[in-house]
Formats: structure tokens, sequence, C-alpha cells
């Protein structure tokens, strides 16, 4: 329970794989934050995800 204690006491830190809103708000906080661009392998399409995992083999 300690180290919960310390993770409280620290100052936030803040890596968004999300909306960029979410990072605006936490920038315009002054929250040190980065903003990281993911997306879905295919863009989470199914039919496309499994030819990719057939050419991964």
């Amino acid at each position: 329970m300690q180290n919960v204690n310390v993770l409280f006491k620290s100052q936030l830190k803040v890596v968004n794989i999300g909306l960029e809103g979410f990072y605006n708000s936490t920038k315009e906080q002054g929250t040190p934050s980065i903003q990281v661009d993911w997306r879905p392998p295919a863009g989470g399409n199914e039919k496309l995800l499994a030819i990719l995992a057939k050419l991964n083999k």
C-alpha cells in the first residue's frame, strides 16, 4: 500500500493514446503530456487483419 501512496505524491505525466482532445486538455492544465498517434492494424477491418496475419507467417 505504501507504493500507492508514493504514486499519488508524484507529479502526473500522461501518455495519451486516444482522443486528441484529452491530450489538449492535459496540456492546457500544465500537465506534461505526449500524444501517440496509434491506430489499430488494418483499421480494425477483420478481413484485412486475417490477410495480414497470413502474410506475417
